[in-house]
């Protein structure tokens, strides 16, 4: 899968002295016992490199405006998922060009995505206060501060009037973990999937960071036409915390869910924008934190 996924040599220790089985997803492990010892092995890990996004006008020069963690793949789609999330565009008629660049390395890693903005678009000011370097672990570390990072979405979410069944909603981590791939192979990435409000998956991005993953499917659904995701369900492999309901909300989602916990500012901010937000998705039980009235039990 060239490089979304990479093979390194591994020491695999099993105290027990276990046969030398795979320790998890990726694993060549040749057969036979270690003897309480170790065995050499090779192991898929997911890739992890940095990407740049420069935004510049129809005949003026790109500048650089932001550096993520990621794994390759879907990079357009997460330069404009970005952009979206972060309240730079609203809509596709906002990017003259998007395209991906080959920047200074030798040989070419094509990690620079160079964005064109329409005219009518505001270049965003390259403030130092308020530095958009992201990791693949949290979207919104390098923000001045919570205020900064409120950003109102353009659409109305707490309008939406969709229903979804508990039953549909519990049937979704499993179809989204079969759909994973990548994990499959490396057990080393988040996914965000895009599901109907009965349950269908229309959009599956994977990547190291869970706010990438999120950028990767709303640069889809924009690249799509589908904005706002009026009447879908977003769910993503790991917990649900505030950079994840904002680029939900200002995609104009109406119900986000994760299988792992949310934070208070998730909460706080799910409630501020009239967005269901749903943990702890497991199995038959769910955990409905925010906007509960859309849930069907």
């Amino acid at each position: 899968m060239g490089r979304v996924t990479d093979r390194r040599g591994i020491v695999r220790i099993d105290t027990a002295g276990r046969p030398g089985a795979d320790a998890r997803p990726g694993g060549d492990a040749p057969a036979g016992g270690t003897g309480g010892t170790s065995v050499r092995a090779m192991d898929a890990l997911a890739g992890e490199e940095p990407m740049e996004i420069r935004v510049g006008r129809p005949g003026v020069g790109k500048r650089p405006l932001a550096v993520t963690m990621r794994t390759p793949g879907a990079d357009i789609d997460l330069a404009l998922g970005f952009l979206l999330t972060e309240g730079l565009i609203t809509e596709s008629a906002d990017v003259v060009t998007a395209l991906l660049c080959a920047g200074s390395d030798e040989p070419n890693t094509y990690n620079v995505v160079d964005v064109t903005l329409a005219a009518h678009v505001p270049e965003p000011a390259v403030d130092p206060a308020r530095s958009f370097y992201t990791t693949s672990s949290c979207g919104v570390c390098g923000k001045a501060s919570i205020e900064a990072v409120r950003t109102r979405s353009h659409y109305d979410v707490r309008a939406d009037p969709v229903v979804v069944q508990a039953t549909d909603l519990v049937a979704m981590p499993e179809r989204l973990r079969d759909a994973q791939k990548v994990f499959e192979r490396t057990g080393g990435l988040h996914a965000a999937g895009l599901f109907t409000a009965t349950g269908e998956l229309v959009c599956i991005r994977e990547d190291v960071g869970r706010h990438n993953a999120v950028d990767k499917v709303v640069g889809w659904a924009l690249r799509e036409g589908r904005l706002p995701l009026a009447g879908h369900v977003l769910l993503v492999s790991g917990r649900a915390s505030f950079e994840l309901v904002q680029k939900a909300s200002m995609a104009g989602l109406p119900v986000l869910a994760a299988v792992s916990a949310p934070s208070t500012l998730a909460v706080d901010l799910a409630e501020e924008a009239g967005l269901t937000l749903v943990g702890f998705l497991r199995g038959p039980t769910l955990n409905v934190y925010a906007g509960a009235e859309r849930i069907v039990a």
